[in-house]
């Protein structure tokens, strides 16, 4: 997998959703419980029962999703004889309303700095391209889109879906629709970790070819316990919200004489 790091292609105007929406998911984060455990490497028994009732309340599940039926008995948070206990929920879900919260919501370290690395690099140019207002529904869209595809083909599976990864995907396709010369500074890990300077079309189409190959279970055990599948829904559905722009869309100035990210010298012949 290859870690982009910056793309040559300028903006007009300060992303202002997409800075809005790394702080919220960082702040959101930060107020999860259990983070103790995410940071040191382990956490306690009440850390976990904790977050087990924060996901239950906030994050998306596919079978409340499809089905709309909520738990009886949920997650309450306390701890006795070593287990956590259930209870009758007492709050009121909204399985269409948690998709939303869900989005915010991340399952460690890795996870939120990896979505929030890629949304800082392409997602700049498509709230320039965008606007402001129509790049925060377009983000919205994507992330529902990707949640409810995964519901779909999981309709009974009762494990919470979080994370901001299908939104996500959806500025990715839309990168690769209205973007797809423009040159991206990747870190490619080969014994140490090389830059190189790739066209877009490149990078992203790579990384949603090794979506759709996980989401299919291969290469992964049982597809892992990332959900494949709403990255792909995601991307596509921002490559089809993106098409009716690309026409208008101006690609940037492509820079010359570039040598790993600074400029080189050139001499010209009299």
């Amino acid at each position: 997998m290859v870690i982009p790091v910056h793309d040559v292609n300028p903006v007009r105007r300060t992303p202002v959703v997409t800075y809005a929406l790394i702080a919220a998911n960082v702040l959101v984060f930060l107020w999860m419980p259990g983070l103790a455990g995410s940071v040191k490497g382990d956490s306690t028994l009440v850390q976990t029962c904790h977050l087990h009732a924060f996901l239950e309340q906030w994050a998306a599940v596919p079978r409340e999703m499809i089905h709309q039926q909520l738990p009886t008995l949920v997650a309450t948070g306390d701890v006795r004889a070593g287990a956590c206990l259930a209870g009758p929920p007492d709050y009121t879900k909204s399985p269409v309303l948690s998709v939303f919260t869900a989005m915010f919501l991340h399952g460690g370290w890795l996870h939120l700095l990896g979505n929030m690395l890629f949304l800082l690099i392409f997602g700049n140019n498509i709230e320039d391209r965008m606007g402001h207002v129509r790049f925060a529904l377009f983000y919205v869209i994507c992330g529902y889109a990707a949640s409810y595809g995964f519901a779909v083909l999981n309709a009974e599976s009762t494990d919470p879906l979080i994370g901001a990864s299908g939104a996500i995907a959806g500025v990715l396709g839309a990168y690769l629709v209205l973007y797809p010369r423009v040159r991206v500074w990747v870190l490619v890990p080969f014994l140490v970790f090389l830059p190189l300077r790739l066209p877009a079309w490149l990078v992203l189409g790579f990384w949603f070819g090794l979506q759709a190959f996980y989401s299919a279970g291969e290469g992964v055990s049982s597809a892992g316990t990332v959900a494949y599948e709403a990255h792909v829904v995601g991307f596509v559905a921002g490559m089809l919200l993106a098409w009716p722009l690309k026409r208008n869309t101006i690609p940037p100035p492509e820079p010359r004489g570039l040598l790993f990210g600074r400029r080189a010298r050139t001499r010209h012949s009299s």
